[in-house]
């Protein structure tokens, strides 16, 4: 008991003890707090009739036959008996006994198991009684037929022993040899605060328990039993391991951070599925709320702002250019085109609405063919124009002829085409991989509802096309970043370009590096795609706003051409005798931004001996401006429907806006502008 008091381990055990405890104060007395709620086994047994009396009634002198009587009676009396022998155990008591001390019951306890010595004694007693009656054959005295008395002999004839003891109880023994198996049930509790006692609660009777659980209490205050069992039941979350050979003793483990225990088998740990956790007690799965982007969260709500103002602007420039539908800026900057552009970039700032709906597989088939659609049709009019810019001046260093497919018809078909192709790739796409909205994993705690596209990384497949785009347009920006002035929307184009290229080369890694944070990357996409359609419509559309809003005494025909360009100044105008003796006159014309005046028409001219062209009009808009005369050479600009040029007697037709027309008898130098 002192051990369990150093261990501090006093809670942990509950005592059952054998009739070596039955109420004995050697094993309390002390040790209370340790021994409450012990149980214990006692021997039942009554008095002895008659001991009591018998054994107060002796002293030393009448029980000469016990010679340990005396060392008793000093032991109890504390005293030294005159003529005994002097001991270890009586040297140092004080005083000696007078002879004259008596036992009584209030200094003197009786054993209470006397009741076993006497059956015992009995029990021998009835054996060689009838042992002897039946060898003796009732001669007084030891027969030589139990000289010696044989053991075996004798065990028989105790085995059929019954007799009343001196208690009053009825003595026999079982088959199995043993005394009758009568046993009191005590416990030591503590029938108050701080009282402790061995009280009676139960008796065990030849095979019969009885037990009064109302007075059996392990602690104070709490009555119910400890559990007796060779291994606790395992808590929630936890598995068995069973002990080698043990059926009803194991070891408990807990199952991991993932699992839950078996459903069937209670030794087993079983992991939850892929968007699933434990839950508190780990006694089932539960599933991961979904997460994705919601319109109503601040991510989604910048995106959506960002997105609302551009397709405002859109709307605004898309109206500033129907109203002024006719002039010279809207004209020269090809309105076809610019229309086509203009619908491109409102479709990449819409496209912001349907990346923050909820994941579905309309959706995701809007997502993944509007990401790129809308991008295609703003880098196809952009490389329409630019195209057209490049071919335009590289015809005019080889040949006067006028190049082909320049015509508005030819660039619609031209962008068309180029948008088509996009078209193709999202329905081949769409076919060889549907669109569908999936549950994604990137950890364990994690149950994303994105698009398929967006777990693979696939939506390249999507900005591929578009990227091509960007790299030719890119490419032609560069080719014609020396065009004169005079036709300088390839410089805006070329910044367009290279601004587009800085953010996507941005975009990429924040896209690639945020796959566990879906609202980051959806914002990063939606703010990418506006990003670029609000630098086009910068860089375009706001030097021809300024004009058309801001200075319209620009937006007319002698704006369109910088004086240094004009047929009017003299020392800009080079005339060259070819070999033949032929003078031909070079006329730089702003084909972009638009040389003539709208509604301007041209009729053929013809060329006289004399060297000078007539032109016939009915009116203003549709005379023509002779631009040049020089030796036998005519050549006439005009901006109508249909531009008619006279060379020396042939007519060309120019097609629909402004030309850059030149009539020369060898390449075009850069010099000649």
């Amino acid at each position: 008991m002192r051990a369990v008091r150093r261990a501090n381990a006093t809670e942990n055990f509950s005592w059952i003890g054998s009739d070596g405890w039955s109420a004995r104060n050697l094993v309390s007395d002390g040790n209370e707090v340790e021994v409450e709620g012990t149980l214990s086994v006692q021997p039942q047994a009554n008095p002895v009739r008659g001991f009591e009396e018998y054994f107060l009634s002796l002293t030393v002198e009448n029980n000469k036959r016990n010679p340990w009587f005396a060392e008793f009676w000093e032991a109890h009396f504390q005293c030294h008996y005159p003529n005994s022998s002097r001991t270890p155990y009586n040297q140092n008591f004080p005083g000696t006994c007078t002879g004259q001390e008596t036992l009584t019951k209030e200094n003197m306890a009786f054993e209470g198991q006397l009741q076993f010595v006497s059956d015992a004694v009995m029990a021998f007693a009835h054996a060689l009684r009838d042992m002897h009656r039946d060898v003796c054959h009732g001669r007084h005295g030891l027969c030589d037929a139990m000289k010696p008395t044989k053991g075996t002999e004798l065990l028989r004839y105790l085995r059929k022993v019954e007799f009343e003891g001196l208690s009053g109880d009825n003595f026999r023994f079982d088959p199995q040899g043993d005394g009758p198996a009568r046993y009191n049930i005590i416990h030591f509790k503590q029938v108050s605060q701080g009282v402790f006692r061995w009280v009676r609660v139960g008796e065990y009777w030849e095979g019969e328990l009885r037990l009064n659980m109302s007075e059996i209490q392990f602690k104070l205050g709490h009555p119910q039993p400890p559990e007796s069992v060779c291994s606790l039941e395992c808590e929630l979350g936890q598995a068995k391991k069973y002990l080698e050979g043990e059926s009803c003793c194991w070891h408990c483990f807990n199952c991991t951070q993932y699992q839950i225990r078996h459903p069937t088998d209670e030794t087993q740990c079983q992991l939850c599925p892929q968007g699933t956790v434990p839950d508190q007690r780990h006694t089932k799965c539960e599933p991961i709320p979904e997460e994705y982007l919601r319109a109503d969260s601040g991510w989604a709500i910048g995106a959506m702002a960002f997105s609302a103002t551009g397709i405002v602007v859109t709307a605004l420039v898309a109206g500033v250019f129907l109203r002024h539908h006719d002039t010279p800026v809207v004209r020269a900057s090809g309105r076809e085109l610019s229309y086509i552009l203009l619908l491109g970039i409102f479709l990449c700032y819409a496209m912001t609405f349907v990346l923050v709906l909820k994941p579905s597989d309309i959706v995701c088939g809007l997502q993944r063919f509007g990401a790129g659609f809308s991008f295609t049709v703003v880098y196809a009019a952009l490389l329409t124009k630019t195209n057209r810019i490049s071919r335009i001046f590289n015809a005019g260093k080889r040949t006067a002829k006028r190049p082909s497919f320049i015509s508005p018809r030819s660039q619609l078909i031209i962008c068309s085409g180029l948008t088509g192709f996009q078209v193709l790739i999202n329905a081949v796409w769409m076919v060889v991989s549907p669109p569908s909205a999936v549950h994604h994993y990137p950890t364990r705690d994690d149950n994303l509802l994105v698009c398929s596209s967006s777990v693979n990384a696939s939506y390249m497949i999507s900005f591929s096309y578009p990227i091509v785009l960007i790299v030719i347009c890119t490419l032609y920006a560069v080719l014609t970043r020396k065009i004169p002035e005079a036709f300088n929307e390839s410089k805006y184009i070329g910044f367009t370009m290279y601004t587009t290229c800085v953010i996507w080369l941005a975009f990429v890694p924040i896209y690639f590096s945020t796959a566990n944070n879906i609202a980051i990357r959806i914002t990063s996409m939606s703010v990418t795609i506006s990003m670029s359609a609000t630098v086009t419509v910068a860089c375009l559309f706001t030097p021809k706003l300024y004009i058309i809003l801001v200075r319209p005494e620009r937006n007319v025909r002698q704006s369109m051409m910088p004086v240094r360009y004009s047929a009017v100044r003299g020392p800009r105008h080079q005339s060259i005798s070819g070999p033949t003796g032929v003078t031909s006159s070079v006329v730089g014309a702003g084909n972009l931004l638009g040389v003539l005046p709208p509604n301007h028409g041209m009729e053929s001219g013809s060329h006289s001996d004399a060297g000078h062209s007539t032109n016939a009009a009915n009116n203003h808009s549709s005379t023509s401006k002779q631009l040049t005369t020089r030796g036998t050479q005519t050549l006439n600009c005009v901006n109508n429907a249909e531009k008619h040029v006279t060379i020396n007697n042939t007519t060309h037709t120019m097609g629909n806006g402004p030309q850059y027309v030149q009539a020369v008898d060898r390449p075009l130098q850069e010099t000649d502008l």
